[in-house]
């Protein structure tokens, strides 16, 4: 039985969902900062992953295929709790290079019907320059840098927030994540648009390129159109990206369980969870038809269980990452999916078999820490 399902997530989905997230995030903090408290999260939490889950990508060993997303570690004040728990990577922010409050709240919406949210923070964060002073040197999970631009600078001057951003998290982080996707912050979305994405992904390259190179994704939407995401995935080619994340939250209200009515007192935002997970595999799917076998494919949207990642994995993507199913799913939930899919192995039910070559040393990367 999953505790905090039945018993502790009923008694805090009766309290504002913002709230009840800076609690959380408070009590990881706290939490992370020690190293004998971080032992006992992993005695706790983790569970080792069968060796058939470790791939290298991008330069970085992965100890399984199972992250967390951007959204939850805005400011890079839990990374170590996270991995802690047993992610096996952690995408920080979105940052942007000033500080900025987000939108007005309330911005935060349960829908448990649906075992989904509906969020239109707007990239709250405290900046990229307090961030990267947060993150320490020595023993942490891989990092992603999720970064994007501020609401108060225009889309034709969005090159000047990313290489910024890129800049002030440069040997902070493993990887870098180009957030033009976010439904929250107005007209961001046009930047996946041919011309002007192509004009941010050369500029962003330029200034990647000043030193030696670091990885970068691309996250898209998975509302775009068909020929949207098939021109998106050519730019990635042709500008050397190393892949994409697929996908962020959609607008699409469409199937809902939740009654109509109140989905339309919640106003505008992006919807996450298990809602999304059907497009976001349809678009994994066709990305991964687009880009080719070399490119790097991250699939995001509606993963609660060891099925729901398999089933990403199956339609082409190499690594996944989760934040609504954490949510509802609690600080189990990697424990959990680690196990199932060990147990697939174990049994044979599932055979995975990795594009990219497994770690060359026996240590795992990710949620390790040194031993107290």
């Amino acid at each position: 039985m999953n505790a905090y399902r039945s018993l502790l997530a009923p008694l805090l989905f009766r309290f504002d969902p913002e709230s009840v997230h800076h609690s959380a995030y408070y009590l990881l903090e706290q939490t992370g900062k020690l190293a004998l408290t971080r032992h006992l999260l992993q005695r706790s939490f983790r569970v080792a992953p069968d060796t058939r889950l470790r791939q290298r990508i991008m330069g970085m060993d992965f100890a399984h295929p199972v992250g967390l997303a951007a959204g939850f570690d805005k400011d890079a004040r839990v990374y170590q709790a996270l991995g802690a728990l047993g992610f096996s990577h952690v995408e920080i922010g979105t940052l942007t290079p000033k500080p900025q409050p987000g939108n007005d709240r309330p911005r935060l919406f349960r829908l448990k019907e649906d075992r989904a949210l509906i969020n239109r923070m707007g990239f709250n964060n405290e900046g990229v320059d307090r961030a990267a002073g947060r993150i320490a040197p020595g023993v942490r999970p891989l990092l992603g840098g999720n970064i994007g631009k501020n609401k108060a600078t225009p889309n034709e001057q969005a090159a000047h927030d990313y290489c910024y951003a890129l800049r002030a998290l440069r040997g902070k982080v493993d990887y870098f994540t180009i957030n033009i996707s976010s439904p929250n912050t107005p007209g961001l979305r046009a930047l996946q648009d041919k011309e002007p994405l192509s004009q941010l992904l050369e500029a962003i390259q330029l200034e990647n390129h000043r030193q030696s190179p670091m990885p970068i994704l691309l996250k898209l939407a998975p509302d775009l159109t068909e020929t949207a995401m098939m021109e998106a995935a050519e730019l990635v080619n042709e500008y050397r990206l190393d892949g994409v994340i697929a996908t962020n939250t959609t607008l699409d209200r469409n199937g809902l369980k939740t009654p109509a009515p109140i989905i339309e007192s919640l106003g505008a935002g992006g919807l996450s969870g298990a809602p999304l997970r059907h497009k976001s595999t349809e678009a994994v799917r066709l990305l991964r038809n687009t880009l080719g076998p070399e490119k790097i494919i991250v699939g995001v949207g509606g993963i609660f269980t060891a099925s729901d990642v398999i089933e990403k994995l199956a339609a082409g993507a190499d690594l996944v990452q989760l934040y609504t199913g954490f949510i509802y799913e609690g600080p189990g939930v990697i424990r959990n999916i680690v196990t199932e899919l060990n147990h697939a192995l174990e049994t044979g039910q599932w055979i995975w078999r990795s594009r990219f070559s497994p770690p060359s040393s026996p240590r795992e990367s990710g949620p390790e820490f040194a031993a107290v």
